[in-house]
């Protein structure tokens, strides 16, 4: 399967390294060290590596510049599948130039950046078989045949891309996930802990990484 570009995602650089959304006046990684907050939120969120088994499904809302993907290739050697969803797919060439501020993510990306930039949305990066699925999640995640063991929720802010984090939507992660999942998020907010927690999961709030107070993670019973 190869992407379309007709939705790909316009953007402007901070600072000359930090990609903002123009759709959704939003950066797409933290000021804050984007790395340490990919591994605080979403791997140390779902206790990865430790849950990681062969065969282990991680679903993601935001596919972004691929960061969380890349760190998680960075801790395991485990045979994993990932699957994200993205509506507006950057290109190539901006991946890498973001990816630039990040030496270790950027060290193992060739694999994903040479798939991506020949419009290819499955590949291999090491052990971890990637699908990113392009589209609308309130239509693609509802019509996807999988569950997943773990969710990364890293689509932008509730506040400004209030889509991606309606009870509609955290319905079908829950719907979407296997017994016993679990999901982490950088976002504390309220309404949409009450959305995790009406769809089934016990949500809890947690620490959050640099100067954010809290973020959410939970599982299924």
């Amino acid at each position: 399967m190869t992407m379309t570009t007709s939705s790909q995602s316009a953007l402007t650089w901070q600072d000359g390294v930090i990609p903002v959304s123009t759709r959704f006046d939003d950066p797409y990684f933290s000021k804050n060290d984007g790395l340490a907050e990919t591994r605080h939120v979403f791997l140390e969120g779902n206790d990865l590596p430790a849950r990681l088994t062969p065969g282990f499904h991680i679903a993601e809302l935001g596919f972004g510049t691929g960061l969380n993907l890349l760190a998680l290739s960075l801790i395991t050697k485990t045979p994993t599948r990932f699957t994200s969803f993205e509506a507006f797919p950057l290109p190539a060439q901006d991946i890498a130039r973001a990816l630039e501020h990040f030496p270790q993510a950027r060290a193992v990306a060739e694999p994903f950046l040479t798939a991506w930039g020949k419009g290819q949305t499955k590949f291999q990066i090491g052990p971890i078989a990637v699908e990113v699925i392009i589209g609308d999640a309130r239509d693609t995640l509802a019509a996807w045949p999988h569950k997943a063991d773990a969710w990364f929720l890293d689509g932008f802010s509730p506040a400004k891309n209030p889509e991606l984090w309606s009870p509609e939507i955290l319905h079908e992660v829950a719907r979407h996930t296997a017994p016993h999942g679990s999901f982490a998020t950088y976002t504390a907010a309220g309404h949409v802990r009450r959305s995790l927690a009406d769809a089934g999961f016990q949500v809890e709030r947690r620490p959050g990484h640099g100067k954010k107070r809290h973020m959410s993670a939970g599982r299924l019973p």
